[in-house]
């Protein structure tokens, strides 16, 4: 099965009140564990997480061609900037493109314009070359999309972009991740960790990362942000990982 909504919330438990543990962004695929009332409990195939969905948001897997490059995308319903409508995408969603007109690329009965989009085997050198596109973005526990996204959805975001594996939560990434690294000789694109928290370096100076005190992704001083966290939260560095 797949995705055939901009984002479907994942829930703990079966109640839209649950916790909210990660989402599907449109094309992601998924397996159905077990129907439970209005409810189906699915496993992500992205990176195996578990948990529920409303049964209404269910349709056909298919082999999709293309991915979504810009934070948030346009749709049309026909192949001019005229015929916009009430939809949008966000980066790394999925596609399959069945028809080519103008600047436009056809799927599912919707038009997007072609600058949004790359192959869906499209990588980029550097993992983490789009994180800038988030700054801003607001906090949300659980997410991954341009309405909202989480620390360690940001970084797993930019790794299935990218056609790679990465865990879900803070938890496991830093355990996934093993090559150690000294403060002192952080670089661009190592990972930060915290207990329930991560942050990407940019510089050797510099982070980004989803902060829920702040409500949004931002840019912040390395340093700062390692005193800040320990005075607001009592939490200090668990580990610094280096990617590749």
């Amino acid at each position: 099965m797949r995705s055939n909504k901009s984002v479907i919330n994942i829930y703990k438990k079966k109640n839209t009140k649950s916790e909210v543990v990660t989402q599907l962004l449109y094309g992601d695929s998924f397996k159905k564990l077990r129907k439970i009332g209005s409810w189906v409990r699915i496993k992500n195939d992205i990176d195996n997480y578990k948990g529920y969905i409303k049964k209404k948001n269910l349709t056909s897997n298919q082999k999709n061609t293309h991915k979504i490059y810009n934070l948030k995308v346009n749709l049309y319903s026909k192949p001019n900037t005229k015929s916009k409508v009430n939809k949008q995408l966000s980066f790394g969603s999925k596609i399959k493109v069945v028809e080519k007109k103008n600047n436009f690329c056809k799927f599912d009965n919707l038009w997007i314009k072609k600058k949004d989009l790359k192959k869906i085997n499209y990588k980029t050198k550097d993992i983490f070359k789009n994180i800038k596109k988030f700054i801003n973005t607001k906090y949300k526990w659980g997410g991954k999309h341009f309405n909202g996204i989480d620390c360690s959805g940001l970084i797993q975001l930019h790794f299935n972009f990218n056609n790679k594996f990465c865990p879900r939560d803070t938890e496991d990434q830093i355990k996934y991740f093993k090559k150690k690294i000294e403060l002192k000789n952080i670089r661009k694109n190592d990972l930060i960790f915290w207990k329930g928290h991560v942050a990407i370096a940019i510089s050797k100076h510099t982070l980004i990362h989803a902060y829920g005190p702040l409500k949004k992704t931002i840019l912040m001083p390395i340093k700062k942000t390692i005193n800040r966290i320990y005075k607001t939260a009592n939490l200090k560095v668990i580990g610094i990982r280096r990617i590749t």
